[in-house]
């Protein structure tokens, strides 16, 4: 992908800059497939990351700041997407007997089975957007992104 014909302009644009930018045209693309492929769930995703966070605690309560500190994409609205998986019957949320202050939060069972097929779909789609790439590439990119400073 030319960064310059995607954006419309003439103009070369400074190195660092045009990586940048590369880097946010696709993080873009891929929210974008991954938000179509979840469309059928009616589901965002980061309801979606949300659901696989609590799936991996094993049946252990999470509380909303585990979810902000393991959400691939930090939000300060984490009550709301759980208050939404509420609605949908996906998450539980309880007092804890010990710490009246303190909420958790578990996945039900019918959240645990709407996980399963929401996970077909999304491997599906991220084999479709990686399937043009060599194992071998795909390392290589890893490793280069883990130098980027965040």
């Amino acid at each position: 992908m030319n960064v310059e014909e995607r954006i419309k302009t003439s103009e070369e644009i400074p190195l660092e800059r045009r990586t940048i930018i590369h880097i946010m045209l696709v993080a873009n693309g891929i929210n974008e497939k991954l938000a179509i492929a979840l469309k059928p769930f009616d589901i965002s995703i980061q309801q979606f990351n949300v659901l696989r966070i609590l799936r991996g605690q094993n049946g252990k309560p999470a509380n909303l700041s585990t979810l902000n500190k393991r959400m691939v994409s930090k939000m300060s609205n984490t009550t709301r997407l759980v208050d939404k998986l509420i609605l949908k019957g996906y998450v539980e949320r309880h007092t804890c007997p010990s710490n009246r202050r303190k909420v958790e939060i578990n996945i039900t069972s019918k959240g645990l089975d709407r996980l399963l097929k929401m996970d077909d779909v999304v491997s599906k789609t991220e084999t479709e957007m990686l399937d043009q790439f060599s194992e071998h590439e795909l390392k290589q990119l890893n490793l280069l992104l883990n130098q980027f400073k965040s």
